[in-house]
């Protein structure tokens, strides 16, 4: 598989996941549209309806689904529009693209909101609302690799940084991260947050290395490894062999949009072996 394939499928694999999660199970709209203390004055001044009535009427909740539902379908074309896009072509599929990577900064602002408003809830996805432009980015005239992979490392140190602080404790630990561990590794409740919190440290030192020449490929490979650990381990740990495709139904979407954690990094490994490999080469003609 080659480099802007890699960057295609990630991309893809995020699209596609929110767009399973949007079709067949939910999405955090309700966490705005049923938001009393924010809608209540707009609701009740500018459309002239009671709070009441509009929280409880069927037309509210049918409005809300029917917005996932066309969230998913942009989501699923925007999936086959990443996967399709080139320079020749650019013009049709970059905007599905740039609407689905809108549309990801919104879910994202929403999935904050739910969390109380964590800052790190919010930059935690910084690689998955991210992609989508650096993806459009790599088709400008205007690109340069450099500027790529610097890119492409502040998402992951951000993701990873973020990721970090609910494991090291900066906020309370997620229960499901601790019910992860306790599943698949079978070690006591203290125990697994003693790992989680070895692996919130790892994050951080792991966001400083990243961007020293040299260091930078052992925390890349780090970090590939730990990206897709990480995004495996929903389906792993929630897997029950009695509801086998229920259990993968419920949880695949979770691991496929987790999927360029791992696999980010790992297309930074490959371009900055082509920028030496390019370099190696151009010593051996000057010389």
């Amino acid at each position: 598989m080659n480099k802007p394939n890699l960057l295609k499928l990630s991309v893809f694999f995020i699209f596609i996941g929110r767009a399973w999660q949007h079709l067949f199970w939910d999405a955090p709209y309700r966490t705005f549209f049923w938001d009393e203390s924010l809608l209540k004055p707009i609701v009740e001044n500018w459309f002239g309806v009671s709070w009441t009535t509009y929280a409880t009427s069927p037309n509210t909740d049918v409005f809300v689904q029917s917005l996932i539902i066309s969230k998913g379908i942009l989501y699923c074309i925007a999936a086959v529009s990443s996967l399709l896009i080139t320079k020749k072509n650019k013009k049709v599929f970059k905007i599905p693209i740039y609407l689905g990577g809108l549309s990801l900064i919104i879910l994202t602002l929403l999935l904050t909101k739910e969390k109380f408003y964590h800052f790190a809830q919010f930059f935690e996805h910084s690689i998955q609302f991210g992609l989508p432009f650096v993806l459009l980015y790599t088709l400008k005239d205007s690109f340069n690799l450099d500027r790529l992979i610097f890119t492409l490392k502040v998402l992951i140190a951000i993701t990873f940084f973020s990721h970090g602080l609910y494991a090291f404790g900066a906020y309370p630990v997620p229960g499901k991260f601790v019910d992860m561990v306790i599943n698949i590794m079978g070690v006591s409740e203290s125990f697994a947050i003693t790992i989680l919190y070895v692996a919130g440290i790892l994050d951080f030192v792991l966001a400083v290395l990243i961007f020293i020449p040299k260091v930078d490929t052992y925390a890349l490979i780090y970090a590939v490894a730990w990206g897709l650990l990480t995004a495996l381990a929903r389906i792993v740990a929630n897997f029950y062999i009695d509801f086998p495709i229920q259990s993968i139904h419920q949880n695949l979407y979770q691991v496929i949009y987790r999927l360029p954690h791992g696999l980010v990094p790992l297309l930074v490994l490959f371009l900055n072996r082509s920028i030496i490999r390019n370099e190696q080469y151009s010593r051996a003609y000057l010389s």
